[in-house]
């Protein structure tokens, strides 16, 4: 199989949805099963048939080429409908998590300003309050199994597009939201091209995808990790992928692989850790489909590693990318995997680690990691100063500090900003502070990483009472529901610390790193 190491030696016209939809039809695969969901096979055929009304469905809707789609779904048909419909069309999906509130949707909406958006029911009800603000926002479509929604009947009378729009390699398809260290949140824009060459490097080139292995990814499709393993990846090879709706919990995690007998799961340390807590799991649970293991979104402690190999016989093979790469460029492979370390560069990319004047250190000391490869965003969408200090020309600046040994290993150092990691998710401490801040008993907040006894990381608020307010239990349980209640779950602070003031420079700052 010709493997595409760049979007340059991809054909003049290329569009991700032809590729990796409608191809399998024309190349006799269309009986082959591309998902399984909600105990059914999905054939491949099926997916190319709810694509062609997927477009068909948008573009009466209002959507046309380069325009954007908001994507607020769970896993499951309508969300490759929505994603690949868009793509179809020549236009750009933009998915996004579906557990925010109303006003960070509002906020994805203005500065994405997508004519389109198809929300889950529950996301849906969290935005009409504010669907006035949504200044751009032309249609909204709201979709739910069994097509009681207008997703659906929209899907039902949509006329199919037969062909894909006729698209170059190099035109737009996707955004990525990621968050920046002022807590606003900003888009990676990637190509059509991108997708191939990552599941050519990545999908294929690490995972050795084949077409009879069946993924399964508790990192969900809005994701850019959970976009690549569950949806791009398999497609690639004429694979299939298990989707499932609900959040993924460590027994939910257990019953999926037993009875759907995936070949790979891909899912974050923090998941693998509560899934070593559930009693008796090894002897409740049959994991014996699964070739190996994948970890992404924070550092794997070496312990995990290895308690988990001698828990169930199965190696956690740790890989790391970003959104702005759209996936990996730094990976164990299966069958090599080593405790501790990230990994080795992919095949297609280039490293350099740099000290903070640019200068290049040696081998075994700490750097900021670099990155250069065939599928690094070209941009951030109106963010022109953060584009030009991420994206420096062929290299993007990852704000990841890694060393390097000899033999070529890296490992995960931190961070070189202030941004924090939980549960494979950039959350930013200065949204979480303002959030407390809010609350009338808090004078001030700085919010830091706590490392728990698995060794995994989550956020801790140190904060600073008004006068005549006391600390108490009682009161940091009240702060922590009131985080929950303005923004999503894994953003609540684990631990709240009362203190007496907060460190800070002497141009006011706070001295994060002397809080942790």
């Amino acid at each position: 199989m010709l493997i595409s190491r760049t979007v340059e030696s991809l054909p003049a016209s290329f569009n991700a949805a032809a590729f990796f939809v409608d191809r399998h039809v024309t190349e006799g695969r269309a009986g082959r099963t591309a998902f399984r969901f909600a105990g059914r096979s999905i054939t491949y055929g099926d997916v190319a048939d709810l694509v062609a009304r997927g477009a068909g469905a948008l573009a009466e809707a209002g959507l046309d080429a380069e325009q954007r789609v908001l994507l607020a779904l769970d896993d499951g048909p309508a969300f490759a409908a929505a994603f690949w419909g868009a793509a179809k069309l020549g236009a750009v999906a933009v998915p996004v998590n579906t557990l925010m509130t109303g006003e960070e949707y509002a906020f994805l909406l203005d500065d994405s300003r997508a004519r389109v958006a198809v929300m889950e029911v529950a996301v849906a009800e969290r935005l009409r309050p504010l669907r006035d603000r949504c200044r751009w926002l032309r249609t909204l479509l709201v979709a739910g199994e069994g097509g009681r929604h207008d997703f659906e009947e929209a899907l039902g009378r949509a006329k199919p597009v037969a062909e894909a729009a006729p698209t170059s390699a190099e035109d737009v398809v996707y955004w990525g939201y990621t968050s920046g260290s002022t807590g606003a949140p900003k888009a990676a824009v990637h190509a059509h091209g991108h997708f191939l060459v990552a599941a050519d490097l990545v999908g294929v080139g690490v995972f050795g995808l084949g077409a009879d292995d069946l993924v399964f990814s508790a990192s969900k499709l809005y994701f850019a990790f959970g976009l690549g393993n569950a949806l791009y990846f398999p497609a690639r090879v004429g694979a299939a992928s298990v989707l499932v709706p609900e959040r993924i919990t460590p027994a939910l995690a257990f019953e999926v692989i037993t009875a759907e007998r995936p070949t790979v799961f891909f899912t974050v340390p923090t998941l693998y850790a509560r899934m070593l807590e559930v009693a008796d799991a090894e002897r409740r649970f049959d994991l014996s489909s699964l070739r190996y293991c994948v970890s992404s979104g924070e550092a794997l402690p070496p312990a995990l590693f290895a308690a988990w190999a001698d828990r169930f016989g199965l190696e956690l093979v740790e890989v790391v990318g970003s959104t702005e790469a759209l996936h990996d460029f730094i990976a164990n492979r299966p069958g090599e995997a080593r405790a501790g370390a990230a990994g080795r560069v992919v095949a297609g990319f280039e490293v350099r680690l740099e000290d903070d004047d640019g200068v290049p250190v040696p081998d075994d000391t700490a750097g900021h990691l670099l990155v250069k490869g065939a599928t690094t965003a070209s941009h951030y969408w109106n963010r022109r100063a953060r584009t030009r200090r991420t994206m420096q020309g062929e290299w993007l600046r990852t704000g990841d500090v890694f060393r390097r040994d000899a033999e070529g290993w890296f490992y995960f150092e931190g961070r070189s900003d202030d941004m924090l990691k939980v549960a494979g998710q950039w959350v930013s401490p200065a949204e979480i502070e303002a959030h407390l801040v809010a609350h009338p008993a808090v004078l001030e907040a700085g919010v830091v990483t706590a490392t728990d006894g698995r060794g995994l990381t989550a956020p801790r608020a140190c904060v600073v009472l008004k006068a005549g307010v006391t600390g108490s239990p009682v009161l940091a349980a009240e702060l922590r529901d009131f985080v929950r209640g303005r923004a999503a779950g894994y953003k609540v602070p684990a631990v709240v610390d009362f203190v007496a003031d907060l460190p800070r420079t002497a141009t006011g700052k706070i001295q994060r790193f002397r809080l942790r």
